[in-house]
């Protein structure tokens, strides 16, 4: 495992130390899901979970009670059962919840309704995430409820319900030394995939087949799943922001934007790149390429400390406007079309997101209602794009139906930033020479 059960157990204390005294955490696990009769998908824990206990079992809770002389870290977890292990795979266990996690106590999942209404009663807060799971919601409802029955005779209900969301993401937001290891090796993992479909593409070739590319150098390289479904766009389809289909035929002449990036061991990688499907960039899909990419690198140059979340967005969007009006795409003053946010037809996005167990991770965007400081530890995406519509009259015809987004992953450090993704290339005479080759 390549975050330490001592991290977990950091994790978890920096949690408990934000909580009020005599207060209780209950954090779910995700649950598996039906794909169709008697078939699951792939269980995928849920982040937070995840974050602070490193377990992989579904039905499971995590409580946390910070201050309790016999114990703070509880689980409840699914018993060893040797029939269904035969069938399903090995379970942990309370046993090897305590063994192997760092539990200071474990139960099974089915006592949960006789024990955890005793931990939640009399304590001044409770830190929950209401409403993302309603079942869940409705068990934790229930216990209240009982022991708001049992008031006459003596029993005290829990005091108020704090969403556990803010205090937990803020610390997810910052990635340690150990999360950044396993988000280079993700960066590293897709970038090669994005380097081996592009050798791969020709003229003919269907989309799905290059997205089978993507995941044959995932899974090949320890990354068993994608994470998120993998956009492969030719024509057209590249205009589409989220087009998962990947069933058209590449023709001959039209660019291919690629959207994908592994998960390693729950931690994401997130990456686009935009070629031609013959290898050669007709002039004028260079030259919108080339302003998309001066508009990232110009993003990028403005990730570092201090500057605020927003400012690589305001450099992409003066960037992009300024080459829109130099090439006929839109006419008028570039301040009063970035005021008007005439760009917006053509760049519908911001131009990032948060990066980290999710693709699209926790973390707030806004402090106090003023854009947030980046800091040391911050993952981010940048990715700027420019999608004309076939059918956008306004342009002129060799503009239309193309659509580019260049995505890399970029951490901000201590004396600006590092791209973890570098390694795809993204000139356009880097693309061709490694495409001819």
């Amino acid at each position: 495992m390549s975050i330490s059960k001592t991290e977990f157990a950091r994790r978890r204390k920096n949690l408990m130390a934000l909580m009020e005294a005599d207060s209780i955490a209950i954090i779910p696990s995700a649950r598996e899901q039906q794909r169709s009769r008697d078939t699951a998908y792939p269980f995928r824990q849920d982040s937070d979970f995840f974050y602070l206990s490193g377990i992989d079992e579904p039905e499971s809770v995590l409580v946390l009670l910070p201050g309790r002389r016999h114990g703070q870290f509880l689980v409840f977890c699914r018993e060893r059962d040797k029939k269904m292990e035969l069938w399903h795979g090995g379970r942990v266990g309370p046993e090897g919840m305590c063994e192997h996690h760092g539990a200071d106590d474990a139960f099974p999942i089915g006592d949960i309704d006789d024990i955890l209404p005793g931990l939640l009663e009399g304590r001044n807060r409770v830190y929950y995430s209401m409403g993302r799971r309603a079942e869940f919601d409705g068990q934790i409802m229930a216990w209240v409820n009982r022991i708001r029955g049992m008031e006459s005779t003596g029993a005290i209900p829990p005091g108020e319900f704090t969403d556990l969301d803010h205090m937990l993401h803020e610390l997810r937001l910052f990635k340690s030394a150990a999360e950044l290891r396993l988000m280079r090796k993700a960066a590293e993992i897709t970038t090669r995939a994005h380097c081996r479909v592009m050798q791969s593409c020709r003229p003919g070739m269907f989309e799905y087949q290059l997205e089978a590319g993507l995941q044959h150098e995932f899974s090949m390289s320890g990354a068993r799943y994608a994470a998120y479904p993998s956009i492969v766009g030719g024509g057209q389809n590249a205009c589409v922001m989220h087009y998962v289909d990947n069933s058209d035929k590449l023709r001959d002449g039209d660019l291919v934007l690629i959207d994908a990036g592994c998960e390693l061991e729950n931690y994401a990688s997130d990456v686009t790149r935009t070629f031609p499907v013959n290898g050669t960039f007709s002039a004028a899909q260079r030259a919108l390429y080339d302003l998309v990419l001066s508009a990232q690198l110009a993003a990028i140059e403005e990730v570092k400390p201090g500057n605020h979340w927003n400012q690589p967005h305001d450099a992409s969007v003066l960037i992009l406007t300024e080459g829109l009006v130099q090439l006929g795409l839109l006419k008028g003053s570039v301040a009063a079309l970035v005021k008007e946010e005439a760009y917006r037809p053509y760049y519908m996005h911001r131009v990032g997101h948060w990066l980290g167990l999710d693709v699209h991770d926790v973390g707030d965007y806004r402090v106090a209602e003023e854009w947030r400081v980046l800091e040391p530890g911050m993952v981010m995406t940048v990715e700027p794009g420019l999608y004309i519509p076939v059918d956008d009259l306004s342009v002129a015809k060799k503009w239309r139906g193309i659509g580019i987004r260049i995505e890399d992953d970029v951490l901000v450090t201590e004396e600006g930033c590092e791209v973890m993704t570098a390694w795809a290339p993204k000139t356009t005479k880097e693309i061709e020479a490694l495409m001819a080759a």
